[in-house]
């Protein structure tokens, strides 16, 4: 009798332990290292590990055509896998109308929307403009002339500077903007004066705004970024403001199950000391929504970004 109890406790804690057994997961961001959504998704593998919400994270980068080639490879490749994660938010949204991509965020499971990041309109030091009027003059006497890098074709960097130009009184078809692929390879044009000026998340070019290597000109939030002394673009007199977003998205095919436990576990990430840590270093706005709301929400922000992309040249109706 006393050999079956013992073995039955065994057999509760050993239970017990893969119950209490913390999940894992691959978080895949669909861009070169050094932009937001690697940022995103190394911040969270950061804070799911620290604030133990998982057992292990590891973070892999699929960069290319606005996120949409990694897109295409995480449903193709990850589906019913309830530990694989794609970061993602505006700047695909664009890249999927833009780039006539097969596959969609309806191809994924929508968990949460994570951050919201204000836009910055940078350029070098030693650029010629020490204002945003002083862009736009430039711009309106030779849109060509003054080239604009910034994140992937489509993307909320590109629809950034087609809505200054158009505020500005510019056909923002004639923009000469630049895309790349991760927010490195676009800063270290800005820097090498390669192109005129760069657009991308306040959080990307805060240290070199901060050492002076580059100069913050005007960002597209409706409130200046605490700390900074230019102003939004509605203070600058151009009627626009917008702000990034990034969100975070299961694989298809998951149950109901699995769905909310993933669901669960970015709650906890939301809540952690930690990522409100996350958040503040980075000048990341805390945005998070979740379940049928944020489902609901996603839908507008893919009607609203057509509506835009339209109106300014990037998508044919």
């Amino acid at each position: 009798m006393k050999t079956l109890i013992v073995g039955a406790f065994v057999a509760l804690l050993a239970s017990t332990s893969a119950f209490a057994q913390t999940a894992s997961y691959e978080i895949m961001a669909p861009a070169s290292p050094g932009g937001g959504w690697d940022q995103t998704a190394r911040a969270m593998q950061n804070v799911m590990q620290e604030a133990k919400i998982a057992s292990g994270v590891q973070v892999v980068n699929v960069p290319g055509a606005g996120g949409t080639i990694g897109l295409a490879q995480f449903v193709s490749a990850k589906s019913g896998n309830p530990e694989a994660l794609l970061v993602g938010g505006y700047v695909m949204v664009g890249a999927i109308l833009t780039n006539n991509s097969p596959v969609s965020l309806d191809d994924v499971t929508p968990i949460a929307r994570l951050t919201g990041e204000t836009e910055a309109i940078v350029v070098p030091a030693s650029s010629p403009y020490q204002t945003i009027q002083d862009f736009t003059a430039a711009m309106k006497a030779d849109p060509g002339a003054v080239a604009v890098a910034g994140g992937s074709a489509g993307g909320v960097d590109h629809i950034a500077a087609g809505l200054i130009a158009q505020a500005a009184g510019v056909d923002p078809k004639l923009i000469n903007y630049i895309a790349f692929s991760g927010g490195g390879e676009a800063l270290a044009a800005i820097l090498g004066q390669q192109v005129a000026a760069g657009i991308s998340g306040y959080g990307e070019f805060e240290s070199q705004i901060k050492a002076g290597t580059l100069r913050l000109l005007a960002t597209t939030g409706d409130a200046r970024i605490p700390g900074t002394d230019a102003p939004t673009l509605k203070e600058a007199g151009l009627d626009v403001s917008l702000q990034n977003w990034r969100m975070v998205a299961a694989a298809p095919g998951i149950s109901a199950e699995q769905q909310a436990a993933i669901t669960g576990d970015m709650e906890k990430l939301s809540k952690s000391p930690e990522w409100k840590a996350v958040l503040e270093r980075n000048n990341w706005q805390d945005a998070f929504l979740a379940g049928d709301a944020f489902k609901t929400e996603l839908a507008k922000n893919i009607a609203d970004t057509k509506t835009v992309l339209t109106a300014i040249g990037l998508v044919q109706q």
